[in-house]
């Protein structure tokens, strides 16, 4: 295959994705036929748990233990990203990675010691 071939263009991210997504939602339609009909009668579409009936009661979900875990990743991935990046071969640079490592010690500690 030559450098100009026509072909070239499937080497492509957005020709991938578009290909992929075609033949994932091909493999969806797939399944849909082949899956038996859903029919909604007696029971068959209450809450189960476990093998007992779930009752009835609203659920009161909320964010705060999520918010704790997105702030700690999102402080681990800008850390290791900063670290990643500074540049080698000087005392310097080394030395304030430690000092940024350090804060972020702290600021994890902060955050789940809270």
């Amino acid at each position: 295959m030559t450098l100009h071939s026509p072909w070239n263009i499937l080497l492509t991210p957005l020709a991938g994705f578009v290909l992929f997504t075609g033949v994932a939602y091909l493999i969806y339609r797939t399944g849909d036929l082949l899956a038996p009909r859903l029919k909604g009668s007696g029971a068959k579409l209450d809450a189960y748990a476990c093998g007992e009936p779930v009752p009835n009661r609203k659920w009161h979900v909320g964010y705060r233990l999520f918010f704790y875990a997105a702030l700690f990743f999102t402080m681990m991935h800008v850390a290791a990203l900063v670290i990643a990046t500074i540049p080698g071969g000087s005392l310097a640079f080394a030395l304030l990675g430690i000092v940024y490592l350090l804060m972020i010690t702290l600021s994890i500690m902060a955050l789940i010691l809270k």
